[in-house]
């Protein structure tokens, strides 16, 4: 039943994940030194970045179980680094925005999380991450349009 390249598919899943494995655990390092889990960082970060959110979309944006997000946004409207705000034009909409001490936080933190990450993806050279990039994009995108 095996052959080549079926074995090599394997392979391929194998270092994936591996190199999954270490670039996860030196970042979520990174985050319990600052405080948060990987999840509080997503979210942070989204804010950060994107601006206000409704709750409901949150969870899709940063691949997070919706009943998780509002624990997750609890536990930082709690630490002041973001807030809950009603939608005036529908009740049933609420948006969580970055607070200012939220701002001053990851305005603070996030490039020291770059430097890690540039540092983390310097064994590859541009062209090899440019490659890396599209090759994985093309992965991701062709098991997307499988139905199993």
């Amino acid at each position: 039943m095996s052959s080549p390249e079926i074995e090599q598919s394997l392979k391929l899943y194998i270092v994936l994940s591996r190199a999954h494995k270490a670039i996860n655990e030196v970042t979520n390092q990174f985050f319990q030194e600052q405080g948060l889990n990987p999840t509080e960082f997503a979210v942070l970060e989204l804010l950060y970045h994107k601006g206000r959110q409704p709750l409901q979309q949150i969870g899709n944006k940063i691949l997070l179980a919706s009943g998780s997000i509002t624990y997750v946004i609890d536990k930082l409207e709690k630490r002041g680094y973001l807030e809950r705000l009603a939608c005036p034009s529908d009740r049933r909409v609420t948006y969580a925005e970055i607070s200012e001490k939220g701002k001053a936080f990851m305005t603070e933190i996030f490039p020291v999380h770059e430097k890690k990450l540039h540092e983390l993806m310097d064994a590859l050279n541009p062209t090899e991450k440019e490659t890396a990039i599209q090759l994985l994009k093309k992965l991701g995108l062709s098991i997307k349009d499988l139905s199993y």
